[in-house]
């Protein structure tokens, strides 16, 4: 990678998204915070330093995304990496959930995705390079009890990304999707006080930092997709393909989540 690159990051003040601009920062970059939270944007630039800059965007507004990049370009000139990793989750069972919050979950999830390869692409296209980092997970591959809609965003990630990436495989612009299964996030804490939220609790969480890593590897090597952990990533793969045996499988995942849940409640209860 050359030095001074460049990245955008939608989402990018916590979570994955600051993990993954500290990364780009230690490594010697420059990255573009996004996001639609101005205050933590700035914030997290003033943790990241002087080569990360603060833009406001909500994802759902096309018109924000061409004020924002104009922003962006006007600052450094160019973008080499853009990472869409904005994302939202109410994990309930889709009968408790409003239409509201169905459609927000769709608008941030994946058509602010959408929202933000069609600005950034000709704008790569025209600079005559560029790579897009689009955040999936394993739920698009499964789909979780609690998480139905969230799974179909992903699931919706995942085919927009490889049919675009398609569409543009004669041009200088390529794709990465990077698919992890649950990271320690904020999106993840929140979900301790919700029951249906079990299966997101019944495996080993990844840290943040191990998503910034992928990330910023998938900006260099430019792999088509990424699953993390990889050889889980592969059975999940397998047991999404047949859903009466997914549906068995995640029967006694859901009982084990549960379990673990209530012991993270009984310890969080315990440090209060």
């Amino acid at each position: 990678m050359k030095s001074n690159t460049v990245f955008t990051i939608s989402g990018g003040a916590s979570g994955i998204g600051l993990a993954a601009g500290r990364k780009v920062i230690a490594e010697g970059h420059r990255v573009a915070i996004l996001d639609v939270n101005m205050d933590a944007a700035q914030a997290a630039c003033v943790e990241l330093g002087e080569h990360a800059k603060p833009f406001e965007l909500d994802v759902r507004d096309t018109a924000g995304w061409a004020r924002a990049l104009d922003q962006v370009w006007a600052e450094y000139g160019e973008v080499d990496v853009h990472v869409n990793n904005a994302g939202l989750i109410y994990t309930k069972y889709v009968n408790d959930t409003t239409d509201d919050e169905i459609r927000h979950m769709v608008d941030v999830n994946f058509l602010g995705l959408v929202n933000g390869c069609r600005a950034v692409v000709p704008r790569f296209i025209q600079q005559g390079h560029g790579h897009i980092v689009n955040m999936g997970s394993y739920a698009a591959y499964t789909t979780l009890t609690g998480q139905a809609t969230y799974c179909a965003t992903k699931h919706a990630v995942r085919a927009f990304t490889f049919g675009y990436a398609l569409e543009l495989q004669d041009t200088p612009v390529t794709f990465s999707l990077i698919c992890p299964a649950a990271v320690n996030s904020p999106m993840w804490q929140q979900q301790i006080n919700h029951d249906a939220a079990a299966l997101s609790f019944a495996d080993t969480i990844i840290e943040p930092e191990v998503i910034a890593d992928a990330i910023y590897k998938a900006a260099e090597e430019r792999p088509r997709e990424v699953m993390i952990p990889k050889l889980k990533g592969v059975a999940v793969k397998m047991v999404g393909s047949f859903p009466n045996f997914q549906a068995r499988v995640l029967k006694q995942q859901f009982q084990n989540g549960k379990k673990k849940l209530e012991q993270m409640r009984r310890e969080q209860a315990g440090t209060q």
